[in-house]
């Protein structure tokens, strides 16, 4: 490990770094678990805000600067741009994404250096953790 050009070496103890390690594959495997009840719930409140949004929208249409319309005949569809001056403050509030997804190659590519580095640090006659062995499992904890 460097900081501003100077070498720092740390020897953290293996049954540590072990149970941070176990620590880590359970909350990746929890979050994994939870991921699609997760998305389903945000993206049920991503329609609740959109239709808030249509309802602002048409509520504040006389108020509408720089209308653009396009009429598509081969779908009998018309398409009406117009631009609003409002304030963030007056806005629906647009829900966030608190939780983290994670696709089942990235799942499986994690869970499966975590359980190899838990595997090998196990196996290990070494009381501590050199430097060069933390960084390479430090992206895990």
């Amino acid at each position: 490990m460097a900081t501003r050009g100077k070498a720092i070496s740390v020897k953290i103890a293996t049954p540590k770094v072990i149970k941070a390690l176990e620590t880590s594959l359970a909350k990746i495997e929890a979050d994994y678990a939870s991921q699609e009840a997760s998305e389903a719930k945000y993206q049920k409140a991503m329609e609740k805000y959109r239709k808030e949004l249509g309802a602002f929208a048409v509520k504040h249409i006389a108020k509408a600067e720089n209308l653009r319309s396009s009429y598509r005949s081969w779908n009998n569809q018309l398409n009406i741009d117009f631009d609003l001056t409002v304030t963030k403050d007056s806005l629906p509030t647009e829900p966030e994404r608190d939780f983290v997804t994670m696709n089942e190659y990235e799942y499986r590519n994690q869970k499966e250096e975590i359980a190899n580095a838990i595997r090998i640090l196990k196996m290990t006659d070494e009381e501590v953790v050199n430097t060069s062995t933390y960084n390479a499992v430090a992206r895990y904890l």
